[in-house]
């Protein structure tokens, strides 16, 4: 019996210690607040307007580079409404599109939607940062999966944007992208 409660007892600490740690630790306890009125202030339609180049790897579960890219991308506003086309180009030889439909409030708030987001991506800009949350559903030869995805995205001085994500299924992280953005003319 004394070996079974110490047993519950440990699963509960290490429950509670992961809490904790994602809750205040890391990539995931990171808030839009954490950024407001540090550095310069990130506009989207300024800051990915244009004829944009993207360059990033893409880790798989276990830390290691699973694929590089690099892209072009192309956005435009009209007022708080705008459209950004992507065209990837992957290591393997393979491409991807998207179009991302966005739309900016007055607050900050993003939403964002495009054919392989499940539902309307929802986030906020504060600072030189932007949190984005949705669901992507993986193309069918990547196995199909849907993944919820955290995108944080930092602008620097230079006017470039550092792109970093997360993706996950029923919690677990099974891949991370970091990627630079910046002016086509820039790069």
């Amino acid at each position: 019996m004394d070996a079974l409660l110490y047993i519950l007892i440990g699963v509960a600490v290490t429950v509670t210690a992961m809490a904790l740690i994602k809750k205040y630790a890391g990539f995931q306890a990171q808030s839009p607040e954490d950024y407001d009125g540090k550095g310069p202030q990130l506009d989207l339609r300024q800051h990915l307007n244009g004829p944009i180049v993207c360059e990033g790897v893409i880790y798989g579960p276990t830390g290691r580079v699973s694929s590089r890219f690099v892209g072009d991308f192309h956005a435009n506003w009209n007022g708080n409404v705008g459209t950004m086309t992507e065209v990837f180009r992957y290591d393997s030889g393979t491409t991807q599109e998207r179009e991302w439909k966005l739309r900016l409030g007055n607050d900050g708030s993003v939403k964002a939607e495009a054919a392989d987001v499940i539902g309307i991506g929802t986030g906020m800009q504060k600072g030189p940062a932007l949190q984005l949350n949705y669901r992507i559903k993986l193309p069918e030869d990547s196995g199909g999966h849907v993944l919820d995805t955290v995108d944080w995205m930092y602008l620097v001085e230079n006017g470039s944007i550092i792109n970093r994500s997360q993706f996950r299924k029923y919690g677990i992280k099974v891949a991370e992208l970091v990627a630079t953005m910046r002016p086509k003319d820039a790069a």
